[in-house]
């Protein structure tokens, strides 16, 4: 059983069509990278997977479960990064994620806060209110609170978005270590060179449909951004 299965996925707004019939599977451990340009439909694509809205055709599956009947259970087992970091500025970063974690019903939350601040690096400002904190701090406070309830599947919109190379490179080396622990993470950005380095799979979204889908091992990381420029028309 694949962690994602879908099958000729397609999604229109009105007349616009975002998605028009994607076919991609994603395996239970896999970290696959999303790209694309701007309007490609990119998060259209995770706002599906994320159960957040409703494809107009095709099937999905997720950890082998139909969201139409099991969305609930899907929701249990992913966790959802978007543009918005979905954090209170007004309540520290501890106050956050014992926040969520109550909404979770987690039985363990004080030992699950004090185990994510530290994978983050914020044990030393979990006092401090989450408006006082740079964007790569908020960032990295946002993956502790879309992993807090320790999920199998982890969907990212543009995680690298604002970040310095320090801050994206600490978030990277995060994602690796959830990646080393089986989650199967699913990530779009428009930094080539980092999704290249990240994923086990690069797949190429332009105008709705999938034009590349190619493990990394088997890409030349300086060719690569010819080889999207010639498949996006960018």
């Amino acid at each position: 059983m694949n962690a994602v299965e879908v099958e000729n996925l397609s999604k229109s707004f009105g007349p616009h069509i975002a998605l028009a019939g994607i076919t991609l599977s994603i395996g239970v451990g896999e970290f696959v990278t999303l790209v694309g340009p701007n309007g490609a439909g990119k998060t259209t694509l995770l706002r599906i997977l994320a159960t957040l809205i409703r494809p107009s055709s095709g099937a999905l599956r997720i950890a082998g479960l139909d969201p139409a009947r099991e969305g609930a259970e899907i929701r249990r087992r992913i966790g959802f990064l978007s543009h918005r970091t979905l954090l209170y500025d007004d309540l520290t970063a501890e106050q956050n994620l014992l926040f969520y974690a109550r909404l979770y019903g987690l039985p363990d939350a004080p030992a699950r806060v004090d185990e994510l601040l530290g994978r983050v690096g914020l044990a030393d400002r979990r006092h401090d209110r989450v408006r006082t904190f740079s964007r790569g701090m908020q960032q990295r406070l946002a993956v502790a609170r879309a992993v807090l309830h320790r999920p199998s599947i982890l969907l990212l919109d543009e995680p690298y978005t604002g970040l310095d190379p320090h801050a994206a490179d600490a978030l990277s080396g995060l994602l690796g270590e959830l990646a080393g622990e089986g989650c199967t993470i699913f990530l779009t950005t428009h930094d080539l060179e980092r999704g290249l380095a990240a994923g086990d799979r690069v797949v190429v979204l332009s105008r709705g449909r999938v034009v590349y889908d190619t493990p990394t091992s088997d890409i030349d990381p300086a060719a690569f951004p010819s080889i999207y420029r010639r498949l996006t028309g960018g």
